[in-house]
């Protein structure tokens, strides 16, 4: 069964380079432009596993994580952080909250699709 990742950043060329390494690597790959239309998209289609920015507007991706967790239906999906942030405090924030990664832009593509393999098993 094809699994489905959802990304969502507010770059288009981020959502374009992650769409291409996932379609790439054989998934299903939906796309959300920030966290609030992460959540809406997640609570519509649903996913396997999350790829989520952190800064983004109208929603940031320490709310996505603590809207996917508070939701039954998606507190088990893994949440993938792809940043440009490396500070450490942060990194914790996102783990407490739920994430189950944490990958640092820009990404290499085989070390992006061999996050999402361990964590979609």
């Amino acid at each position: 069964m094809i699994k489905t990742v959802l990304t969502i950043d507010d770059s288009r060329t981020m959502r374009d380079m992650l769409m291409m390494a996932l379609v790439d690597a054989g998934y299903r790959v939906i796309q959300a432009v920030d966290g609030v239309d992460g959540l809406e998209t997640l609570a519509a289609e649903g996913a396997d596993v999350i790829i989520t920015d952190i800064n983004m507007p109208r929603l940031d991706g320490f709310g996505v994580i603590e809207g996917v967790r508070a939701d039954p239906n998606h507190r088990a999906t893994p949440v993938l952080v792809l940043t440009t942030e490396s500070d450490a405090a942060k990194k914790q924030r996102a783990r407490d909250a739920g994430a189950t990664g944490w990958i640092v832009k820009p990404f290499d593509p085989a070390k992006l699709v061999d996050a999402v393999r361990r964590v979609a098993a």
